[in-house]
């Protein structure tokens, strides 16, 4: 069995906002695999998003710890790679230039060649050769983010972390780019750990090896769910398997208990 990659204990943040205060995350404790796919979902403001973030090192805990490599994060790092829904690109640089900036930094003892060769390879991997030299005004959705996952992947992170990635296109190009990461992490020889963040149980049951559902707001682990389905994976037969379907059905009912209240003994949807 794999070691503990990332190591989250007890961890709460609280926000002020006009001088009041709100717990956005409670007493979180989760731990993720070297090499895992993890998914965290639930329903909105459950603190998904903020999860990320402090696993990003872009904010900071009120209270707990969160450890890499048992190393406790105090702010961002080139170790972790961070592809966000909306795609984030560099508007005056091209899909290959979008690359090249950020390896050139991480990279600087590498030549210009070299780092060239590095983002033409990544391009090739998300399908995009052909389009290297098109600015981002000239692609697709679905083409601008696959640029970003090739740039994230490209800086080679022990962690890849994403934030809806998918939640911006349409539901043809979705299908696609879930197929394309799932291709490309499988395909991996040292898969990379993934902490992927949505709100689409399907999704999650097509690309992940655990499942996290976290309550509503403020945000806890509600259940820890395993995913059975061996890899390589293949969308059309697993729907119709019924361990699919149990899977999928026990999450749909632990979002509906999140979204309805029993008031005077009468159930209400909040």
């Amino acid at each position: 069995m794999s070691k503990i990659k990332l190591n989250l204990r007890n961890v709460s943040v609280m926000y002020e906002d006009n001088g009041s205060k709100y717990l956005a995350v409670k007493n979180v404790n989760i731990s993720v695999r070297e090499g895992e796919f993890l998914s965290i979902i639930g329903p909105s403001g459950c603190g998904k998003s903020t999860l990320l973030n402090l696993i990003a090192g872009l904010i900071s805990p009120s209270s707990g710890s969160i450890l890499l490599d048992e190393d406790e994060i105090k702010g961002p790092g080139t170790e972790r790679g961070v592809v966000f829904q909306h795609y984030s690109l560099f508007p005056w640089m091209t899909a290959r230039k979008n690359i090249i900036f950020g390896l050139k930094q991480l990279y600087k003892e590498k030549s210009n060649e070299e780092i060239k060769r590095t983002a033409d390879r990544y391009l090739d991997m998300v399908g995009l050769s052909n389009f290297k030299n098109k600015y981002p005004a000239q692609l697709s959705g679905g083409m601008q983010q696959r640029v970003a996952i090739a740039r994230a992947l490209a800086m080679n992170p022990e962690i890849l972390l994403m934030d809806e990635p998918f939640g911006a296109v349409d539901a043809k190009n979705r299908a696609i780019l879930q197929d394309l990461l799932l291709k490309i992490w499988e395909s991996g020889q040292h898969r990379k750990t993934v902490i992927f963040i949505t709100h689409d149980i399907d999704e999650a049951i097509l690309l992940s090896d655990r499942i996290i559902v976290m309550s509503a707001g403020p945000g806890s682990v509600k259940k820890e769910l395993h995913v059975p389905f061996k890899r390589p994976r293949e969308r059309t037969i697993m729907v119709k398997n019924k361990e699919y379907t149990d899977l999928r059905n026990q999450i749909l009912d632990l979002f509906y208990d999140d979204l309805v209240q029993k008031i005077g003994g009468e159930e209400v949807i909040i």
